[in-house]
């Protein structure tokens, strides 16, 4: 019998004024790193978010992660419960939303090590998000891979209307 795969993250966010004049949400994303994602843009960035064991828990892996991957701490302020989901490869994702400002240029990714070319022997060593950015809800919707969106529309619907994700 496997195991559910469990990842956890946190999508930082800033409210900023929507095309309609009211508040919505800029988000902080990551482009993916690797050579798979490298020439890819479309479907090819993400939430900062990792993998977690029963022993650790969602919130603690989701802190982890963002201070891994961004390599920043994350900002002190409360979290907003956006979720989870499952994506098409069966992994469950759990998501927290933080508002809080960072600069992207002060990322100092984490990285992983990988066998590239593929078949050559020579592992490699890559950073695990390439570069990272504050963008409006629908560029963000373009960029994200797809099983992640529902939590940009979860994070609008919080910011604009002022309910609780789960009510979205």
């Amino acid at each position: 019998m496997s195991t559910v795969r469990r990842s956890a993250g946190i999508l930082l966010f800033r409210v900023v004024e929507g095309e309609d004049g009211g508040p919505d949400a800029e988000v902080l994303i990551g482009h993916m790193g690797g050579p798979f994602w490298a020439r890819r843009e479309k479907a090819a960035w993400s939430v900062p978010k990792g993998e977690y064991d029963a022993a650790e828990g969602p919130a603690a892996a989701a802190r982890r992660e963002f201070e891994e991957e961004v390599g920043l701490p994350l900002p002190d302020g409360a979290w907003v419960p956006l979720g989870e989901t499952r994506q098409s490869g069966g992994k469950t994702v759990t998501v927290w939303a933080v508002e809080g400002g960072i600069d992207p240029g002060g990322a100092v990714p984490g990285s992983f090590t990988m066998e590239w070319p593929r078949g050559s022997g020579v592992l490699r060593e890559f950073p695990e998000m390439d570069r990272f950015a504050w963008c409006a809800p629908d560029l963000a919707l373009e960029r994200l891979v797809a099983g992640q969106r529902v939590f940009v529309e979860r994070l609008r619907a919080y910011v604009r209307e002022g309910r609780a994700p789960s009510e979205a």
